[in-house]
C-alpha cells in the first residue's frame, strides 16, 4: 500500500514501525473517517485475528498495536498516529 509523504513523515515522527502498519492493513478493523476515507485500527477482534496469525510473536507486538491509519478510497495512506482514546462505533 502506498503512503503519502505526510504519512511517511508522521510515521517516522511518531515512531511507528512499517511492519505494524502492514499488520494493521491486513488484520485491522475499519470505520468510515469522513470525506471518503477509512480509519484502520486494532479492536478486540482484530487483535485476536493477529494473535492467531502471529502466535507467540503477538505478545511482543501487543504494546505497539494502539495505532490507527487513515486511508483514501484509492488505498493510499494519508496519515498514521497513536490512539489516545477508545474508538466508539455507533
Amino acid at each position: 500500500m502506498h503512503q503519502s509523504q505526510h504519512a511517511a513523515v508522521r510515521r517516522q515522527q511518531r515512531n511507528i514501525a512499517q511492519m505494524v502498519i502492514d499488520l494493521l492493513m491486513e488484520f485491522g478493523a475499519t470505520e468510515p473517517a469522513g470525506h471518503g476515507t477509512t480509519k484502520f485500527f486494532f479492536d478486540k477482534q482484530a487483535r485476536k485475528r493477529l494473535a492467531a496469525y502471529a502466535g507467540p510473536l503477538s505478545q511482543v507486538l501487543r504494546e505497539h498495536l494502539n495505532v490507527y491509519a487513515v486511508v483514501t478510497a484509492d488505498n493510499k495512506i494519508v496519515t498514521v498516529g497513536h490512539r489516545q482514546k477508545r474508538i466508539r462505533r455507533h
